[in-house]
């Protein structure tokens, strides 16, 4: 859903001063948005709260969403006021910058910094999935900074993690104007860049075969009403189930089974958020006979029931 909280918008008019800004397409694409995808874009008074507040003045974000599936979805900007993180989880894409062109694939991250002219587009026949974020603050540069990124578009592999942690950022459309959710909200986006930078050097430095990432999701995901077979997950990789394991883990942060579980919990979300079937149905629909093991595990992963879940989003 489109959750817009102001009729006006934060937009940078000068370094030391938050954003404002008339027209709600200075930030955003303006993309028509289907009944699952999300859209958050912080009102003035909200962005002022955050630019004067001491723990949320370094960095702190104007806009979140999510775009799903995202057919006709592009965006040109010759001057960028804000900084834009975005992250594909599946699909393909392309930007361009005065540094060259890119074609962006599931697990690649976007960063453009302000004043980068930038436009990108999703692709006609695998349109993107996009979770993305606008932001700014006094250390914006500190952070760009902490990454290291040494061109726009950086493959850091399928993180189910990253993408629970923009879906944390989500909380922000039930925040109304609660000072603490939106301090909170700024305090999760500067942790997940950090978490980002560590990502990016594993991918950069870490030695050994390399995984191919999104074709290993994409067995996962034929898997989701059943069971996880190392042994065919290591033959895909053209590696021995130990050096799978190990490798798969340098890259991700998770064990195989970890990142499978959390995907299966990604799916459940999106089920829950989409469909009105009963907890029961949707827990065999990603591989789990107990409704009752299938919510415990939900917990432990998400911090909630699917139950809490579902209300809390429908809310």
């Amino acid at each position: 859903m489109d959750y817009i909280a102001h009729p006006s918008l934060p937009s940078c008019t000068a370094m030391n001063q938050p954003r404002t800004a008339e027209n709600p397409q200075d930030i955003t694409s303006g993309w028509p948005l289907p009944s699952d995808g999300v859209r958050i874009l912080l009102p003035p008074a909200v962005t002022k709260l955050l630019h004067d507040h001491p723990l949320s003045r370094d960095l702190y974000p104007l806009a979140a969403g999510f775009y799903p599936h995202a057919a006709g979805h592009s965006m040109r900007r010759r001057k960028h006021a804000d900084n834009l993180l975005a992250y594909c989880a599946d699909g393909v894409g392309r930007l361009r910058t005065e540094q060259g062109e890119w074609t962006v694939r599931a697990g690649d991250l976007m960063l453009l910094p302000a004043g980068v002219a930038h436009s990108y587009a999703a692709d006609r026949a695998q349109p993107w999935s996009l979770y993305w974020t606008h932001y700014e603050g006094a250390a914006s540069q500190t952070f760009i900074d902490l990454l290291g990124l040494t061109a726009p578009v950086a493959p850091i592999g399928l993180q189910p993690r990253l993408i629970a942690d923009f879906e944390a950022l989500f909380a922000l459309r039930n925040a109304g104007f609660n000072e603490r959710v939106f301090v909170r909200a700024a305090c999760q986006l500067k942790a997940m860049i950090a978490d980002i930078a560590c990502l990016a050097e594993l991918q950069t430095s870490g030695g050994g075969a390399r995984i191919d990432l999104d074709h290993i999701q994409q067995l996962m995901h034929r898997r989701f009403d059943g069971e996880l077979d190392l042994d065919d997950l290591a033959r895909a990789a053209n590696l021995s189930k130990f050096h799978f394991i190990r490798r798969f883990k340098q890259l991700t942060g998770h064990t195989p089974i970890q990142h499978f579980i959390h995907l299966k919990m990604q799916h459940a979300c999106r089920l829950l958020d989409t469909t009105h079937e009963p907890v029961k149905r949707i827990a065999a629909q990603v591989g789990y006979d107990d409704p009752h093991y299938f919510s415990r595990l939900f917990k432990r992963v998400l911090g909630v029931s699917p139950q809490h879940y579902r209300q809390h989003r429908l809310a």
